[in-house]
């Protein structure tokens, strides 16, 4: 059989023929320039595993030159912001229990008297350490500079004491994660990824789908009201949330043997806030998504900053101020506290509050712009 001569005109003419479909479909094609832009932006600019300037409390009980320096030194280190100066010890843990700071330092009141004798005194320096890629590079810092803070006040007959070892004992208390296992990090914020990418994808095919079927006209000849319908779409994927819940729990807690300290029911009724957020997130995009190729191309555009900037691969507090400021608006960004709160540190309702009303107030807001775009949807 003779094959028939490859036709440029033809060719030219299916060229153009795409061309002019992508010049319609421009919400696809906006995907496939944001998408690798906005990986170019958080990659190049916001992602960082080496972060400075991290909130660092000083309990300093001995107001001496010595315990100045020490001070000075760490905010010269450029890893420490002094930004709280707690009265006793109880406050430096609900500091650290609340994430208020990743860093203590506790200068005891003998601190001065046993230097000058040289009996090298005590500097503890306490770390919330869930995070251990948050925490090693700054611990690392303060060992090296243990050696040569204190020389420019190591005069006269003090001189002896300069160099290594240093004049006195630095104790680091990681709390939480003492054993730097990434694992305690990683499998409770995995909880908040996995109910991210499914619950958003999943509902955000599920007015589409109507659509593209053709049944979403028997929904819009029923009397069911707009916010009827969107939450009648929500509440069979909440449970489907629950499952993936416990089965997280279960494989944290008997294969990767990560320590549950605090309360698991406290957590599966916190969860359900961070689900329907999820799920109203989902809606709104299927509401705005003319097919279901669009619907999951929003979800994924919505999805990876949200794994990006919340703080589960990278540090957040080692991204530039703007991308802390996108990453405070995203629900995960707080359920990843809010869950390695409980689990890890054992924290109460009060503990994670101030990271319950960004997630219920960003779930008030998604509704709402949801149950709007229902109502043009009807018109």
């Amino acid at each position: 059989m003779k094959l028939r001569e490859f036709n440029w005109r033809r060719f030219w003419a299916i060229v153009v023929k795409e061309f002019i479909q992508m010049r319609r479909d421009r919400l696809t094609f906006g995907m496939m320039v944001g998408i690798p832009l906005l990986q170019l932006v958080l990659f190049g600019y916001a992602i960082n595993s080496d972060p400075k300037h991290l909130p660092t409390a000083v309990y300093s009980a001995d107001n001496s030159v010595f315990a100045r320096t020490l001070v000075w030194g760490l905010r010269n280190s450029s890893y420490f912001d002094v930004v709280r100066e707690p009265k006793n010890e109880a406050e430096i843990q609900k500091m650290l229990a609340r994430g208020t700071v990743q860093f203590a330092v506790d200068i005891p009141v003998d601190f001065t008297r046993k230097l000058l004798r040289g009996e090298k005194p005590d500097l503890l320096l306490e770390a919330d350490a869930t995070d251990p890629s948050a925490v090693g590079y700054a611990i690392a810092a303060v060992n090296q500079l243990s050696t040569t803070v204190l020389n420019r006040d190591l005069t006269g007959s003090l001189e002896d004491l300069r160099g290594a070892p240093p004049p006195f004992n630095l104790v680091v208390h990681q709390h939480y994660n003492p054993e730097n296992n990434t694992q305690y990090n990683i499998v409770p914020g995995l909880m908040g990824v996995m109910l991210t990418m499914t619950m958003i994808i999943i509902t955000a095919l599920a007015i589409t789908r109507e659509r593209e079927r053709g049944t979403m006209e028997n929904l819009l000849s029923t009397p069911a009201r707009p916010g009827e319908v969107m939450i009648g779409k929500i509440v069979p994927y909440i449970t489907v949330g629950y499952i993936q819940i416990f089965l997280i729990l279960l494989a944290a807690r008997y294969l990767f043997h990560v320590p549950i300290v605090g309360s698991v029911p406290l957590l599966v009724v916190l969860a359900f806030l961070f689900i329907v957020a999820n799920l109203a997130v989902g809606i709104t995009f299927s509401t705005i998504a003319r097919n279901q190729l669009q619907a999951v191309q929003m979800a994924f555009f919505f999805f990876l900053p949200s794994l990006l900037l919340s703080g589960y691969m990278f540090p957040f507090r080692g991204m530039p101020d703007w991308a802390q400021d996108v990453g405070e608006v995203l629900p995960l960004t707080h359920f990843l506290r809010v869950v390695r709160g409980i689990l890890l540190k054992g924290n109460g309702f009060m503990d994670v509050m101030p990271d319950l009303w960004p997630i219920a107030l960003f779930l008030v807001v998604m509704l709402t712009v949801g149950i709007k775009r229902y109502r043009q949807t009807l018109d």
